[in-house]
């Protein structure tokens, strides 16, 4: 019986792209071509392309929740001269400097450590494929 040409299937093949060492695949006892954890992580180790636009993507968040935190920071102390200049007593300036800015710095800094780690945690789960 003669196939239908839309429902042949071609299978097209070339040299390819790049080399993988097998004596490195072998100690994992993994094929070159299976799936799994090992991709991402052998692009990033080899410095593909692909690699470069996973370690990208992360640096970019991370620069994206420094600068969030960066920018809050910013609004919370930028005002203060304001503050000082309408402050007819000098006490009040040493008050808020005392005391004001250390609570929103320590919470910023705590959201930014948990943030930064939650960013890495889900930087990991996608290079080992979990």
């Amino acid at each position: 019986m003669p196939q239908d040409p839309t429902e042949r299937r071609v299978v097209v093949t070339g040299p390819p792209r790049r080399t993988v060492p097998h004596a490195r695949l072998r100690s994992r006892g993994r094929h070159p071509h299976s799936t799994g954890s090992y991709r991402p992580r052998t692009e990033i180790d080899e410095q593909t392309t692909l690699g470069h636009t996973y370690v990208r993507s992360l640096m970019r968040i991370q620069l994206r929740t420094g600068l969030t935190v960066f920018a809050v920071l910013a609004l919370l102390v930028g005002p203060l001269p304001l503050v000082f200049a309408a402050a007819p007593d000098a006490r009040l300036e040493w008050v808020v400097l005392g005391f004001g800015p250390y609570p929103p710095l320590v919470l910023l800094a705590r959201w930014y450590v948990r943030r930064a780690e939650r960013n890495e945690r889900d930087f990991v789960r996608l290079v080992e494929d979990r």
